[in-house]
């Protein structure tokens, strides 16, 4: 059996737009759609049987509505509705670990019907091991795209820059894979963005890049991106690639870097997980400022 894309759904505009999304990447990548409910049940509570078939048919109704849209907007996409009872963050992280890759909204409703509320999301990017993609309310197909000639927003344009983030330093493959991967689907071009800072008195940095002019600092740094790189674009020569270097802090860059891209891939290391639901900085910033969808991308 194909490995699954699945969206966690709970009703709210975020979520639906994830679900859209989501059909949308299915479709890319050929692969089967699963759409995601989990409610808490509270055994100990001893709740009423009322309760708890309520609990039900809000799921059914949720899972209903975002179903009826993806199969109206893309109806060659193979979807199943499957509705878990627990709590949200692990059946999420379960379900993204059995997955492809996991969509979610990036804001969502709080109280009874809600579940993707910002800490659970971040508690599932935290923990999930396979890559997990976060959207925004009111995210659309021609998001994606580049506008038309005379500036309409349109599907049948070329897709716009996939986004990655590199650490020069500590470069991921996963990470770097993913996103030449997406660029590859998307026949778009990927703009792999290093941010970098003149080193300390305590450390030239690689090279001993410290003993050049601040300018020419720059032009070390790119060739420090492009020889990372250069395997990737060997095995995919048919993405272009546009490989850009920038002095500042790496949130400031990539957050200014995604504006106007498809998607933006940035990377969550797996040992994080010991100290809880948190993300490293860059990728905390990329999840709350980018308005484009965000893929978080684990690695060792």
């Amino acid at each position: 059996m194909l490995p699954l894309v699945v969206v966690g759904v709970d009703g709210s505009a975020e979520s639906l737009a994830a679900a859209q999304w989501a059909a949308r990447e299915a479709v890319r990548r050929e692969r089967p759609l699963r759409l995601l409910h989990a409610w808490n049940w509270h055994p100990s509570r001893q709740e009423s049987g009322i309760d708890n078939a309520a609990q039900r048919h809000l799921a059914r109704r949720v899972l209903r509505e975002a179903e009826d849209r993806v199969r109206a907007e893309y109806p060659g996409v193979q979807v199943s509705a499957e509705q878990v009872e627990g709590p949200a963050i692990g059946a999420l992280v379960k379900a993204a670990d059995e997955a492809d890759l996991l969509v979610l909204g990036s804001r969502g409703l709080s109280g009874f019907t809600g579940f993707l509320v910002g800490s659970v999301a971040l508690g599932v990017v935290a923990g999930a091991s396979r890559p997990v993609v976060l959207v925004r309310a009111g995210e659309e197909a021609a998001d994606e795209h580049l506008p038309a000639d005379d500036g309409a927003a349109s599907i049948r344009t070329g897709y716009r820059d996939v986004v990655l983030g590199v650490d020069v330093g500590e470069p991921c493959d996963e990470v770097i894979e993913f996103a030449f991967e997406a660029a590859r689907l998307r026949h778009a071009r990927l703009r792999a963005v290093h941010a970098w800072h003149a080193p300390g008195p305590l450390g030239l940095g690689p090279g001993d890049i410290a003993l050049v002019d601040e300018p020419r600092q720059a032009d070390e740094w790119l060739g420090f991106l492009k020889a990372v790189l250069r395997v990737w674009h060997d095995k995919y020569p048919e993405v272009e690639v546009l490989e850009t270097v920038v002095q500042d802090k790496p949130s400031n860059v990539l957050v200014r870097a995604a504006t106007g891209a498809s998607l933006l891939v940035v990377g969550h290391r797996l040992a994080q997980r010991s100290v809880g639901p948190r993300t490293g900085p860059t990728t905390h910033a990329a999840i709350h400022h980018v308005g484009c969808p965000v893929a978080v991308v684990p690695h060792g």
